[in-house]
């Protein structure tokens, strides 16, 4: 979605000089493990699958000031601000993963950096860095105020773009941006559309663009090494040759990650998806504001990692031209 003078398209921004992996300004058989296997280990989740859940997005606006319909439609109907939870909230909601194992933190959209005070989230998410108890605190971003911000978020150490490859829109783009991305010391991460949301008039099928293809057109002009770098994310690293700089790919259709998958989603209400794919969901906000205490809230924090599921479902379904999951992605979190 973005090159050279463009504006489009989603940045992943570290906020503190601890973060380790960051992104851009511009405009991210089972194991049944019962209490008893738990209770040896209470810092961290385990789910039926035997995967430790360690990965936090939070969703902290549905709202954004963009309509690039990829995220939502161009008309959206968006939550009262009474329904969302507050900053205090979020930031109570966040600390109880954070003590049960959870490393690393993404705070998304819709667009964050509109949502009034942010930053004030922010710096209290920042104490877990601060503790070591949290290694990596990002934000995911369309770049659009970072005039306002650019200067804070510069200082924290931008590193990488990430992009989402999207037939018809921007597979133009792709070899320009990594060049770019060499120039400018970014690390480049390349993502596959996924099938989320009614669009409005825009065909979501047709935004589809493998990055099977998008790889082996890169690899006419550029050098792409293998590499066993990762970060807590499902990105696959190469190294490009001519530039030194990192390329990923994240690729939830043509070869989905679900058997390593690490995170989980938390809207603005609270509403806690185990994965993107599925609409199985847990209320976080009813216990989170139940009791003053966390014990209700990490209790259910627990029973929902129980449910998490082996999978998702997203597959292009062309022959009733409808997206996998009804949910925008402006919703969950992107």
């Amino acid at each position: 979605m973005m090159g050279p003078g463009s504006f489009r398209g989603k940045a992943a921004i570290p906020m503190f000089p601890t973060t380790t992996h960051s992104g851009a300004t511009f405009p991210e058989c089972a194991t049944i493990f019962n209490a008893a296997g738990r209770d040896a280990n209470e810092k961290s989740m385990i789910d039926p699958f035997g995967r430790t859940i360690t990965y936090l997005r939070v969703s902290v606006t549905d709202r954004c000031d963009f309509r690039c319909v990829y995220c939502m439609a161009e008309e959206m109907n968006f939550l009262p601000k009474a329904e969302l939870l507050t900053l205090e909230e979020l930031d109570r909601v966040c600390s109880a993963f954070v003590r049960l194992g959870v490393k690393k933190l993404r705070l998304t959209g819709g667009e964050p950096l509109v949502r009034r005070n942010i930053m004030t989230l922010f710096r209290m998410l920042g104490r877990h860095l601060a503790s070591g108890e949290l290694a990596e605190l990002t934000l995911t971003t369309n770049g659009s105020q970072l005039v306002r911000y650019a200067r804070e978020l510069y200082e924290c150490g931008v590193r990488r773009i990430n992009t989402v490859a999207l037939r018809g829109v921007n597979e133009d783009e792709l070899d320009d941006l990594v060049a770019w991305t060499g120039e400018e010391g970014f690390d480049l991460v390349v993502i596959e559309v996924m099938p989320m949301g009614d669009i409005g008039g825009e065909n979501r099928l047709e935004q589809y663009l493998p990055l099977s293809l998008v790889r082996a057109r890169l690899q006419r002009r550029w050098t792409l090494d293998e590499s066993d770098y990762r970060t807590g994310g499902p990105a696959r690293y190469v190294t490009v040759r001519e530039t030194g700089r990192r390329l990923g790919f994240i690729t939830p259709l043509t070869h989905n990650f679900c058997e390593s998958c690490n995170r989980v989603r938390m809207t603005c209400t609270g509403t806690l998806y185990m994965c993107l794919g599925q609409e199985d969901a847990a209320d976080l906000r009813a216990p989170l504001r139940q009791s003053e205490g966390d014990e209700p809230l990490e209790a259910a924090i627990r029973e929902a990692i129980d449910r998490k599921p082996r999978g998702h479902d997203f597959i292009i379904d062309r022959r009733h031209n409808r997206p996998a999951v009804a949910r925008h992605m402006s919703v969950t979190g992107g």
